[in-house]
């Protein structure tokens, strides 16, 4: 889940596709993934959930972590087992120390 990129925003260090699964599981994920990364370092969160637009922005609030950001677009894999027509994508840098 986790792989080096490189976008013209931020280096993208984890990458988390939580697309088809719903709360409380993309959160927890998003928990496991910033235990594992280092300080400072970005992760990329791919979701279908709507309820992650108010959970994601709420757990880096409360956790101290940068909302780096937000964006919804259509779902280009219109995937009928995901019930949503909406791709959620969140950048999230994990705070230091």
């Amino acid at each position: 889940m986790s792989t080096a990129d490189t976008t013209p925003e931020h280096p993208i260090e984890h990458h988390l596709d939580t697309q088809g699964l719903i709360c409380p599981e993309p959160v927890m994920l998003l928990h496991r993934t910033v235990r594992k990364a280092e300080g400072g370092d970005y992760i990329e969160i791919l979701a279908t959930d709507p309820a992650t637009t108010r959970d994601i922005p709420n757990f880096c609030r409360h956790l101290g972590h940068t909302l780096i950001s937000q964006s919804e677009a259509d779902n280009p894999a219109g995937d009928p087992e995901i019930h949503t027509d909406k791709l959620y994508r969140y950048v999230v840098q994990k705070k230091q120390g």
